[in-house]
């Protein structure tokens, strides 16, 4: 039965695909389930601090892209808002930035290059399209006006993604206050773990015959409408097939060039040296002022 499904699905999208050329946009709700257990209680921080973090990290997790596809290239970048004066600050700001490039992705080269800015330098990706061998299961259900059929891979965790990591210690005040101290000593392994994997659930339509997804998703028969990935789910919301205005989608250009694998290594040397000079100042961002 799943082959036959598979068959079918193949010869509609070659068919569509050959029929006319396409160009679309895709918006894209982001939602990441943050692991707010390490947050120390009690006189280490009254309920106002905990609940203004808590909602500050629930803001980083919610977010908008706009996935924007011809029948072999895409774009994906967030949608940001103008920031209220002392906002886009702090981690959170740096974090985002760190990852939150424009994507661009080429299905007939299997190449996928995105820029990104890291402390005022700019660096340019370029890399392979993540190949997953996706299964098709032959389960369907309505997504909007669109009928979406289900399908499943394993990835490997990106050790960037600080949305697929977890705390090693329990929940009892005595292990908070162990998680607190060592990340005030930027002692972070000590606190957190990462399963090397990741199912990947996504849900795709052939009524839309792009091999196109969100993020660095891509290689179904037919447009990603919804993927879910350890705590992160991206939603499409809206969807806009030829309109008369299209874009031209072109990859970045300027920045050093790199592969992911080199930009983590450079990544982590930075934040190590953050931690140290944090660390020098007696994690108080220079002492007190008086």
């Amino acid at each position: 039965m799943k082959k036959s499904i598979v068959i079918v699905l193949t010869i509609l999208f070659t068919g569509l695909i050959q029929a006319q050329e396409f160009y679309g946009e895709a918006t894209y709700m982001s939602k990441t389930k943050m692991d707010m257990s390490w947050m120390p209680e009690g006189r280490e921080m009254s309920p106002q601090q905990k609940k203004r973090i808590e909602e500050r990290m629930k803001k980083m997790g919610e977010k908008t892209y706009v996935l924007k596809f011809n029948r072999n290239e895409s774009s994906y970048k967030e949608e940001k808002e103008l920031s209220a004066p002392g906002e886009g600050r702090g981690w959170g700001n740096f974090m985002g930035t760190m990852m939150g490039g424009e994507k661009y992705k080429n299905l007939k080269e299997g190449q996928w290059i995105e820029q990104r800015d890291m402390m005022g330098k700019t660096f340019l990706i370029k890399d392979s399209i993540p190949n997953l061998e996706w299964k098709i299961t032959g389960e369907t259900r309505m997504i909007g006006q669109y009928q979406a059929i289900k399908a499943t891979a394993v990835k490997k965790n990106n050790e960037l993604d600080w949305s697929s990591f977890r705390r090693r210690r329990g929940d009892s005040q005595v292990e908070k206050k162990k998680d607190s101290l060592a990340l005030a000593e930027g002692k972070v392994d000590e606190v957190f773990e990462q399963d090397p994997e990741v199912e990947i659930i996504a849900w795709f339509t052939p009524q839309i015959p792009v091999q196109h997804g969100p993020a660095e998703y891509a290689g179904l028969p037919g447009l990603i409408l919804e993927v879910s990935a350890g705590n992160t789910t991206l939603l499409c919301s809206k969807i806009v097939v030829n309109p008369e205005e299209k874009e031209d989608i072109k990859p970045a250009t300027k920045g050093e060039v790199t592969t992911e694998e080199e930009y983590n290594v450079i990544f982590k040397e930075k934040m190590k040296e953050m931690s140290e000079r944090f660390r020098g100042r007696g994690g108080r961002g220079g002492g007190r002022r008086g």
